[in-house]
């Protein structure tokens, strides 16, 4: 099984997950480049899936419609028009074609009804949309902190060689941030270093591991010392709890 990215918009992935004849797309923004991609490589499209309703997620789905009748998996609670298999926590996806199988997490924040995709078989992935990015974690524009917060720890009790499929390239970016709030930590300066290096040679710096997301991303640490200490910093008044730690660590990075 393969799982490829096509590039979309200024730093969108769309994942193509295939095997030498078939495929699934995740979060089609855009059609034109996954129709490029799966006649170069002669493959047949067998499902669609979308984690939220963002346009940027889900702009191909028309097109895409118009020459593969496919099933299109998507967030219950969500308003998008092309969805045919509404999905919630504990639904599973038998994508027999690829021979993979995908259970649905609730993970809301990014937007009310944001859902993820995660398998274990060959080996444990997540396509998390705009929830935990590498070094960060996505805006919060629909749901609360609290719900963005849960999303986060819901994630982080994967197993830790979980690869985690995000939407965008922000690598580099949220690194600079978290830089700054985590200045010491050795295990950022050697993430930055190779961030940089794939990026100097158009390389993605996702997929990114649970396991190391540990040990970099604030947003998944709000429990620590070095994180606690920043963001008290930062904010100007004691953080009692992780909510109110990650609360103060998103508005910083919100005006960052």
């Amino acid at each position: 099984m393969h799982i490829y990215p096509i590039p979309a918009f200024k730093d969108n992935y769309i994942w193509v997950i295939h095997n030498e004849h078939d495929a699934v797309v995740v979060d089609p923004g855009i059609a034109f480049p996954v129709i490029e991609y799966l006649r170069l490589k002669k493959l047949q499209l067998n499902a669609i899936l979308i984690t939220h309703h963002h346009h940027d997620h889900t702009g191909g789905n028309a097109e895409l419609l118009k020459s593969f009748n496919v099933p299109v998996y998507g967030p219950c609670n969500e308003s998008i028009a092309a969805v045919t298999h509404p999905m919630s926590e504990g639904d599973e996806i038998i994508l027999q074609k690829i021979s993979l199988n995908l259970k649905v997490l609730d993970i809301p924040g990014h937007t009310q009804g944001h859902i993820a995709y995660y398998g274990s078989k060959p080996t444990n992935i997540v396509f998390c949309g705009d929830t935990l990015f590498s070094c960060g974690c996505g805006r919060i524009f629909e749901g609360s902190p609290r719900q963005m917060y849960e999303s986060l720890q819901k994630l982080s009790h994967l197993p830790g060689d979980t690869l985690i499929y995000c939407t965008h390239e922000y690598t580099l970016s949220n690194i600079r941030f978290a830089r700054v709030v985590d200045p010491q930590n050795l295990r950022l300066m050697e993430l930055e270093s190779t961030a940089q290096e794939l990026r100097h040679q158009n390389i993605p710096t996702i997929p990114t591991t649970l396991s190391v997301e540990k040990t970099v991303n604030p947003f998944l640490r709000c429990d620590q010392h070095e994180i606690i200490y920043s963001a008290q910093r930062h904010a100007a008044k004691p953080l009692p709890n992780p909510l109110s730690v990650f609360t103060a660590l998103r508005e910083w990075k919100n005006n960052f």
